[in-house]
């Protein structure tokens, strides 16, 4: 996927940003089988129903991106590896390179219209790095509460403006600004405003 302008949000004709948002659930489905946890233990860890995982994993409902990034910890693996179509993780040696043609670009789309694009050619080890789009009104997170995740994550505004709560304080961030912090303190990001946010995500993580 790729913006029109730094302000124009990305844009996904109909069937690919369909296939962009089935697609999460089944290559989430994917990922769960392949690290051996059932439905039923994935949703107990995360303290929902069975249904809710079934209806992510069947396409039925989009996870938000507290939702999926909890899934994606649960399992241990990146979150970018959502992204491969067949929720595997594709191999890297020290001496070896990635790439992905502009062409082979992908975004998946979750709940409440917001956009994630991938800008690591492949999955790298300890490191998430991918760009998110929030429309107006849209959150990261499916309630008004709180987030913690795993990792540190670092990030920068391209366009828009991105308000970000924490757990005693409030900041707003426009073009060029940038924001770190640990992941495990609470947080929640969304748009106020009547345009769309366009951000840079760098989330480096533990030993896996």
């Amino acid at each position: 996927m790729s913006r029109a302008s730094a302000v124009d949000p990305p844009e996904l004709d109909a069937d690919r940003a369909e296939s962009a948002g089935d697609g999460v659930g089944e290559r989430l489905r994917a990922l769960r089988v392949a690290r051996g946890m059932s439905a039923r233990d994935l949703a107990r860890r995360l303290g929902i129903s069975p249904s809710a995982v079934s209806q992510i994993e069947r396409g039925v409902m989009q996870p938000s991106v507290s939702r999926l990034i909890a899934i994606t910890d649960e399992l241990d693996v990146p979150l970018t590896s959502v992204f491969d179509p067949s929720g595997s993780q594709a191999p890297t040696t020290p001496t070896s390179f990635g790439l992905r043609r502009a062409e082979h670009d992908t975004a998946i789309v979750l709940d409440d219209g917001v956009t994630f694009r991938r800008i690591s050619p492949v999955p790298t080890p300890g490191v998430d790095y991918f760009e998110s789009t929030y429309p107006p009104g849209a959150t990261a997170h499916s309630d008004a509460g709180l987030f913690r995740h795993e990792g540190y994550e670092v990030g920068t505004v391209v366009s828009g403006e991105l308000t970000v709560d924490f757990d005693d304080e409030r900041v707003v961030l426009r073009p060029g600004d940038a924001i770190s912090y640990p992941c495990s303190r609470p947080h929640r990001l969304h748009n106020t405003s009547s345009e769309p946010v366009v951000a840079r995500w760098l989330v480096v993580h533990g030993a896996r």
